[in-house]
């Protein structure tokens, strides 16, 4: 209930404030949500198989992020930032989707 209060209570903020985006940091953006969400779908999926650790979570969560705006930052030093981040979101939504697809099959039985 706690993580479900702190979602709404971010999105009335975030409505709210409408904080801007640095320039420097747009690229970034949309890479650091897809492999938040690949997190969060992994933790989703560990709950229901019963084996969810919180700071296994957290760790996942920072790490996701960290690693994959890193290797944007990585491709747009080398020139081939775009090529990078579409590796990235391919990668990270083949993860999302093969755990969306273990959330189904426990969730309904099919």
């Amino acid at each position: 209930m706690i993580a479900v209060l702190g979602l709404v209570v971010g999105v009335v903020v975030g409505l709210v404030v409408q904080p801007g985006i640095p320039a420097s940091m747009v690229p970034y953006l949309p890479i650091a949500i897809v492999a938040a969400l690949d997190a969060v779908f992994g933790g989703i999926r560990a709950m229901l198989d019963g084996i969810f650790d919180d700071k296994v979570f957290v760790v996942s969560f920072l790490s996701n992020v960290v690693v994959a705006a890193l290797i944007v930052f990585l491709g747009d030093q080398l020139g081939v930032g775009s090529q990078l981040s579409t590796g990235v979101v391919v990668v990270l939504g083949i993860r999302i989707f093969s755990n969306a697809a273990a959330i189904r099959r426990h969730v309904f039985r099919a």
